[in-house]
């Protein structure tokens, strides 16, 4: 390990590595290769990792490791450089506003933008996936303009469709089912990010790109039903 980071029973069966504190694209970039790391050498007892913002899960077998051994093979570990290899780009498109984005406006006042200015400066930037959470398939993306950032809604809603596209304090995220939520929904995509088939379309890592469409396309793209990475 080619830094001093902290290591932390996590239950049991898996230990956590703790990297800076803060949440950034560089910290993010050493997790997922630290994650990467494990994945290429990890050995027997060592079952996966789950990356998240500053911290890397790894789970292993207590009846095949202890968390000694665990922790001597985390710390001999030489992780890649955080360029040298990552996920793919994954193109979301997004229907913006009217039923699909019933926050756009709240979200466009609050900014003091147009609903047309918010669109651009969402689908401008590339979005890394820092991680999976809260439900199956929901990605955390950083990179969001700061000039669009909107705090939650101070009254979660019972019910947000799968597939919309919110923003909340400085961050972007999709629904990947229908579910209780409190962020600010600006569109929604025909995109299925989850089924118990091909499982989560986004993976930590990869990077997100919000296309802007109209509501016949997102109708056509949700007909065929299917996705693939």
């Amino acid at each position: 390990m080619n830094r001093n980071l902290t290591l932390l029973p996590h239950g049991d069966r898996a230990v956590d590595l703790v990297f800076e504190n803060r949440i950034s694209p560089e910290v993010n970039a050493e997790v997922q290769a630290f994650c990467r790391a494990v994945i290429h050498t990890k050995p027997d007892g060592i079952l996966g990792c789950i990356p998240a913002y500053r911290t890397l899960t790894v789970e292993y077998d207590p009846l095949r490791l202890t968390y000694g051994q665990v922790c001597l093979f985390l710390r001999s570990l030489s992780a890649p450089e955080a360029e040298e290899e990552g996920g793919i780009l994954v193109r979301i498109p997004v229907c913006y506003g009217g039923e699909f984005g019933p926050d756009l406006g709240a979200v466009a006042k609050y900014a003091g933008f147009s609903e047309q200015e918010i669109i651009r400066r969402h689908t401008a930037p590339d979005y890394p996936v820092y991680m999976l959470g809260f439900r199956p398939g929901f990605p955390y993306l950083g990179g969001l303009d700061p000039l669009i950032a909107c705090p939650r809604r101070a009254v979660p809603r019972q019910s947000v469709e799968g597939g919309s596209v919110g923003i909340a304090g400085g961050q972007t995220g999709v629904y990947p089912e229908a579910s209780p939520g409190g962020w600010n929904i600006i569109g929604r995509t025909p995109l299925r990010l989850f089924d118990e088939t091909s499982l989560s379309l986004l993976h930590p890592g990869d990077t997100v790109r919000f296309e802007a469409v109209s509501e016949d396309v997102f109708w056509a793209i949700a007909k065929r039903r299917r996705w693939e990475r």
